[in-house]
Order: C-alpha cells, then structure tokens, then sequence
C-alpha cells in the first residue's frame, strides 16, 4: 500500500496542515551591495512597500532601503528561520538583536505578543549577495498563546546532521533542526513551544541527497502524527518507487517508513515538516493566530494601546555594521559572539 496520502504542485506560500500554519521558501540572488548595504541596483519598477515580484531574481519585501521585514507584531504563534545562504539582521520589542545566517536558525516565540524585524543586509561591495531562508510557522495551544515571548539561537555549529552513506557509498544528508533521527536530536526548543511537548512528535528536517542515492526515512513515534515531504530543489525523487514529480509537497503517512530515491543527475533537496496536529480551532488575521475571533479582535486593540512593549531602536529597520559578524544579544543582556566579524 502507498504511503503517499497527497500530492500537489507547490504554491506561495506553502501548503502546511496542523501543527504548521504557514511555511515559505525565500531565494534571492541579490547584486552588490551599494554603501548601505542595500542593492547596488536601480529600484525602479518595483512595488516598493511590498515587492514580492522577484524582479532581476530577487525581491525588496517591505523594505525600503534594504531587503526585508522592518517591525511588525505577532500573537499566538511561533516563526522558524532556517537560513541557508546569507545573512539575517533582527531585532524586538524585547531588546534582543541578532545577526545570524548561513546554516543558524531562530526559533521567535511570540507568544502574547512580540514587535519584530527581519532585515538582509547587502554586506558585499564586491560580489554578488544570494539570501536563502525558510521560514515556518508553528501554532501555539490555546493554553500557552499568551506565555511570555521568547528568542532562541541554533547556531549552525550545534546543530547535529545525520550522513547516511548507502550501498554504492552515496550521500544523503539530513538537517536535524527539531526532533530526532537515529542519534542526532534537535536543539531543545523554547519552553512553552509544542516542539517542547514530550507526545508532540514535532520535527524539522532538511534532507540533501546525492545523485542517486538512496535513503529510508523512518517511521514517527506517535500515531496521531502527521508529515510533510516539500521537493523543491532537483529531478528524479522516487517515493516507496513512485515518482514524484519536482517541487511538488507530499503528504505521506507518518507511521511507515519511507524510502526514498534519487534517480536523476542532480542532488534533491527536501524540507521534512512532521508533528501531532494540537487540533484546536484557529482563528487568523495577518500577523495575529488565536482560537477566536474575539481574541483576534482582542490582539489588535492589544497592540494599539501597548505596541507589545514599544518599540527600543531608532528605526523600523535597523541593521548592524557592515563588518559585524554572527552573534546574538538577548534580553537578559547575554551577549553570544560566534562570529567576530
């Protein structure tokens, strides 16, 4: 019997189910950087404000000067930002600020309400600046939409990878970003996310395969489980010897093992989203993910009268000196520098 459960052609955003609310994939080859580390590129033609178009290959977003997501407010919910290529400048209403990239990746809890921005500076006068990022939203339970927010580091050098080497010596190689797969487990999530939850099964998987190679994805732990397989990257996946036809996402079921396999020229990459769904009504508005309307409603004259705290910093889209390396200052004041420059 198949263990596929749905197939269908990628959209924008991508299709999640429950526990996930919403998952994007962002790949912009962005040109030199100009002296404000925004592009080295005329902007005209552009919706700026809100330029999604990928025009030239890449996309300003809301951002004005420099690519990106100047401050903006979340309730009841959790962002996942996997980067890849490039790097990311952030800040909130807590006082934290970071710039991470190539391989980190934040886990935000908003919570009962968090401002923040997510801006791409342009660092490299000389060359051209690619930017690469997934970024997930996981939903809360109703018992934990107003905990206090929460910003977290995985930073690329703790982040355990699994390589498989099959018969023929290829490789697949897979991310752990959440969850656990043979001996690699994730980095322990934020306290009051549903990945902390011991039943919730929830894991976050990248997966890069060889040309040709072949791997089995093993079953989840829980019967309630529910995963997605998104093939966005390369030709020629097999599934269980069905072929799957690229950037497509598939349902499988959860509770099998799933063999899979590279039969074209060309590595295939995949994101792996898997979690026991909270099963709780949802009820969203933009930025804003409740059970009710009532509660939505309740977010906005939240944020109206208190801005989640206000807002700490000068602009709505600060950004860090040209030359400042990976490193994260969180609330508290804890200062971690894995990157001087």
């Amino acid at each position: 019997m198949s263990s596929l459960l749905q197939l269908a052609p990628l959209s924008f955003p991508w299709q999640t189910i429950d526990p996930f609310l919403f998952c994007v994939h962002h790949l912009d080859h962005y040109p030199r950087g100009n002296a404000h580390m925004g592009p080295d590129a005329s902007l005209a033609g552009r919706q700026m404000g809100s330029d999604f178009g990928n025009k030239d290959g890449w996309s300003m977003y809301h951002g004005q000067t420099i690519p990106g997501f100047p401050s903006h407010p979340h309730r009841g919910f959790e962002t996942v930002t996997i980067t890849r290529q490039g790097r990311i400048d952030h800040s909130d209403s807590l006082g934290a600020t970071a710039r991470f990239g190539d391989g980190d990746v934040q886990w935000l809890t908003a919570g009962k309400g968090i401002v923040h921005c997510e801006m791409f500076p342009l660092r490299h006068q000389d060359q051209h600046n690619p930017c690469e990022l997934f970024q997930i939203w996981l939903n809360l339970p109703a018992k934990d939409k107003m905990c206090e927010p929460h910003f977290t580091m995985f930073w690329r050098e703790h982040i355990q990878t699994v390589e498989h080497h099959d018969a023929q010596g290829l490789t697949t190689e897979v991310v752990v970003v959440a969850g656990q797969l043979a001996d690699a487990q994730g980095l322990p999530p934020p306290p009051h996310s549903w990945a902390s939850q011991s039943d919730a099964d929830l894991a976050i998987f990248t997966i890069r395969m060889a040309p040709g190679a072949q791997w089995t994805l093993p079953k989840a732990s829980h019967a309630a489980t529910r995963r997605q397989l998104y093939f966005f990257q390369g030709q020629g996946l097999k599934l269980d010897a069905q072929s799957i036809p690229s950037r497509h996402v598939l349902e499988v079921k959860a509770q099998n093992d799933l063999h899979l396999l590279n039969t074209g020229t060309d590595t295939v990459e995949l994101l792996m989203l898997q979690g026991r769904p909270i099963g709780e009504p949802v009820a969203q508005y933009g930025p804003f993910v409740m059970n009710t309307q009532a509660e939505i409603h309740q977010a906005f004259a939240d944020y109206r009268s208190t801005e989640f705290g206000g807002w700490p910093w000068g602009a709505s889209d600060p950004v860090h000196p040209r030359e400042t390396g990976r490193f994260a200052r969180h609330a508290d004041g804890r200062v971690e520098v894995i990157e001087a420059t």
